[in-house]
């Protein structure tokens, strides 16, 4: 989720590469879970991660939304599907009883970023430390890319590059839209070829990715000007 607000006020002040040290570790988070809950529709998914619970779970992004496991929030006029929140404490709906997250190793990528977060300039980003988001105490050092522990970590940083800034493409081009009508096949055309249109886990996610940018790119050119 973006947020529009000072570096200054909510990080140490660095900007931290995938090699360098930063004092994230929360050793297992010790039985805290605070960040799995109350988070409202903050944990949004991309469509990596679509494709990584797909693959965890064997339900593809539209069961996951008919089973209550995610829903569809409009972000920045954009609609985006996200993690829901359950119960009286806004449970995570994949918070298990003991505390502990039943889809770690498939877990989105906000989870995995958590307590950092990603500064976008130029194309590329780079990751800052979150001061004030978890209370765990004593957190040690970690190498950032071993404490997002993402496979192929150069592709997935292609990935969520070329992700990052599509959405902002889309954003202005569904607030510039003339009429409610295209801002609205706009945002439908964007997440059923992202997100309804089931993944298939047995192939690499990446080629998948880039073919569907082809369509949808062909499909905003072709819109009536």
């Amino acid at each position: 989720m973006k947020r529009n607000i000072s570096l200054e006020e909510i990080s140490d002040g660095r900007l931290y590469n995938g090699n360098d040290m930063v004092k994230a570790d929360s050793h297992g988070c010790r039985g805290c879970f605070k960040c799995c809950t109350g988070m409202g529709n903050s944990v949004i998914l991309d469509p990596y991660d679509v494709y990584s619970l797909q693959k965890k779970s064997g339900k593809g992004f539209p069961v996951l939304l008919a089973e209550g496991m995610a829903e569809l929030n409009v972000v920045s006029g954009v609609i985006l599907p996200n993690l829901k929140m359950t119960g009286e404490d806004e449970r995570c709906v994949f918070l298990n009883q003991e505390g502990r997250c039943s889809i770690h190793d498939s877990r989105p990528g906000v989870c995995r970023l958590f307590p950092l977060g990603r500064y976008y300039e130029n194309g590329d980003f780079k990751y800052f430390l979150q001061t004030g988001e978890c209370t765990v105490p004593n957190r040690s050092k970690v190498k950032v890319s071993k404490w997002i522990d993402t496979p192929d970590q150069k592709k997935n940083h292609d990935f969520v590059c070329r992700w990052h800034y599509l959405l902002n493409d889309l954003e202005a081009k569904v607030d510039g839209a003339e009429d409610m009508d295209t801002a609205k096949k706009l945002n439908m055309f964007f997440l059923q070829t992202f997100f309804m249109d089931v993944y298939e886990t047995e192939r690499d996610f990446y080629g998948q990715f880039e073919g569907r940018i082809a369509v949808f790119e062909d499909f905003i050119q072709n819109l009536p000007k």
